[in-house]
């Protein structure tokens, strides 16, 4: 299961990137296109939709590999013990927050399916599409999250904290900036 889980925020992390690059892509085509007169109103709201699904993708594989942005000053003083039962606070009110996200995003999305809702921009695709990335994004978020709890609750270190300490041993304050 570990094994599946690392890939499954490997790959979310992949497709996340893919959006980035695919932005870049459509961002520099729209610029040289303009120069020669073409419209290209309609890769705005692809620009959009990639920049969400860039986003969303790549938060499961951020937030395990400790890029995603945590307030770790009050937990990194703490005492062992103290440290470890506010990590598993922390991860069970992140838990049930992401819970709630999943739920209400994957809803939404699904009542755009349902009600054949079209994109209101140029491009008049169903929405569900593009809001299918804050569906999946915010689920794989949630498997993290609860992947981290279950970790921290079985007395291990955190996925994120041992991600930042390698680094750190290699000397890469990168990320601390």
């Amino acid at each position: 299961m570990r094994r599946f889980l690392d890939r499954l925020y490997i790959v979310s992390g992949g497709i996340g990137a893919f959006f980035v690059a695919l932005l870049a892509a459509l961002m520099v085509a729209q610029s040289i296109l303009r120069e020669f007169g073409v419209r290209t109103g309609a890769v705005n709201d692809v620009v959009a939709w990639c920049c969400a699904a860039a986003s969303f993708f790549a938060m499961a594989h951020a937030f395990k590999h400790g890029d995603f942005v945590r307030v770790t000053l009050l937990l990194e003083k703490l005492p062992a013990a103290k440290r470890r039962v506010a990590e598993v606070m922390c991860l069970g009110i992140a838990t049930v927050a992401v819970g709630y996200l999943a739920f209400w995003a994957n809803k939404f999305t699904y009542d755009s399916f349902m009600f054949d809702e079209k994109a209101q921009g140029l491009l008049a695709i169903p929405i569900w599409i593009p809001q299918a990335s804050f569906a999946i994004g915010s689920l794989l978020l949630l498997v993290a999250v609860v992947d981290e709890l279950v970790i921290v609750l079985q007395g291990g270190k955190p996925s994120y904290v041992a991600a930042v300490e390698e680094r750190h041993a290699k000397g890469d304050f990168s990320s601390d900036v």
